[in-house]
């Protein structure tokens, strides 16, 4: 008796360890992806900061300085609403998959990864072909500063999402509506879910800085 009660109370406290390492990886993930925020708001501040700071200032008119072309409107505009629509897409999608559409939100997360890598390859082209010396200017210095760190930060998002669609393969759409027949498909479930919506968080936030920026540079 005393022998089968051991490997049953030693099989208990495995599960009780089991969710609690699930919890905290749940949470780990909401945490991360918030902190994550906050990290690209100091980020991306610095260079807000930079771009008001230096405008205000305009030491000897080197704002924009003599021969000054400003950038491509279109070029600019279009890498914008790439970004923008490659976050309304999946938004729009990752509500299917929560309705257990599955084959929706697989084709709506292809679209918005041809997007936001459209945007990427967008702003290597810009920078490749800048109308300005980098640095002639306060306006060329922060615009040369900005992109590069933005369209990285894209594109390792970009990344990110290749993943989670590759991670969904193996996941079966009825696990999405129904609970999964084992503790582990469950957690398996659950995981990818915390994942998806940390990315579609920091998605949908590097679209509102794709719009403020486009705002700062070329509308302004």
């Amino acid at each position: 008796m005393t022998d089968m009660t051991a490997p049953s109370q030693e099989a208990a406290v495995a599960a009780e360890d089991e969710g609690y390492y699930h919890e905290s990886a749940l949470n780990a993930t909401w945490t991360g992806s918030r902190l994550a925020i906050g990290g690209l708001t100091f980020l991306f501040g610095a260079f807000a900061f930079a771009y008001f700071y230096l405008r205000s200032l305009n030491s000897e008119g080197r704002w924009e300085g003599s021969g000054y072309v400003h950038p491509s409107l279109w070029i600019g505009t279009t890498i914008m609403l790439l970004a923008v629509l490659s976050a309304g897409v999946h938004y729009v999608s990752l509500q299917r998959i929560k309705a257990g559409h599955k084959q929706t939100w697989q084709i709506g997360a292809l679209v918005a990864l041809g997007l936001g890598l459209a945007a990427v390859a967008m702003q290597i082209y810009q920078l490749v072909d800048l109308p300005f010396p980098p640095g002639s200017s306060g306006y060329s210095s922060v615009f040369v500063g900005f992109y590069p760190v933005f369209l990285t930060t894209q594109l390792a998002l970009m990344i990110w999402l290749e993943i989670l669609i590759a991670r969904a393969r193996f996941i079966p759409a009825l696990s999405f509506v129904e609970q999964p027949p084992t503790y582990t498909e469950t957690y398996t479930v659950q995981r990818f879910q915390a994942s998806l919506s940390a990315f579609g968080t920091v998605w949908n936030y590097m679209a509102i800085m794709a719009l403020v920026f486009w705002l700062l540079f070329y509308a302004l």
